[in-house]
């Protein structure tokens, strides 16, 4: 690979809200790349997102906890492993165990880092978190947001490795997800 001045990090000249939408606020960057290249760039700021990915042994058969609710983005129902913004203060994966007990009530015994990725770097600034879960135990507390209706089923594993990537296993970030979180659910750590 030859080096360039891809590379190089361009300097924030300015900055400029356009709208502020509660969940997101759109902005103006100015600012200054290499060679005094200048541009204004539109950017998506948000909090950051964290997912769990929970796996629990049902019959003697590994399965993973999920989601089933309607998507207004998409319009589609979608299938998704737990998970939603980190609040204000919070640290990643206490939203993580946090929303994994709201959404499906259960609690996870351990919850590990997956990594993080940006749902899309060319004009969002947020990280989603990924954590992987087991010795899960339900509490029986689901606690959903105002307009959050879903449902928390079990599905084998093999199951939503078969599936996702398609209809209604199409959302991209549990697909990275699943593939941050296999890679720890794998190590006995």
């Amino acid at each position: 690979m030859s080096e360039g001045r891809g590379g190089e990090k361009w300097k924030r000249l300015a900055r400029r809200e356009l709208l502020d939408c509660g969940i997101f606020r759109a902005v103006e960057r100015e600012n200054e790349g290499p060679g005094a290249l200048r541009g204004r760039f539109t950017v998506l700021e948000a909090p950051d997102w964290a997912a769990v990915v929970p796996l629990v042994l049902h019959n003697g058969e590994p399965h993973f906890v999920m989601v089933r609710q309607y998507r207004h983005g998409s319009d589609e129902v979608s299938v998704a492993f737990p998970g939603g913004v980190v609040e204000r203060g919070e640290e990643p994966a206490a939203a993580a165990a946090r929303e994994l007990e709201e959404e499906t009530g259960w609690i996870a015994g351990r919850i590990r880092p997956s990594g993080w990725v940006y749902p899309n770097p060319a004009f969002m600034e947020n990280r989603f978190h990924v954590f992987a879960a087991d010795r899960l135990e339900q509490s029986g507390r689901m606690a959903l947001d105002e307009h959050e209706v879903l449902d928390s089923f079990l599905l084998p594993v093999s199951e939503v490795r078969a599936l996702m990537g398609g209809a209604p296993f199409s959302h991209a970030l549990m697909a990275a997800a699943l593939f941050m979180a296999e890679r720890v659910l794998a190590s006995p750590g």
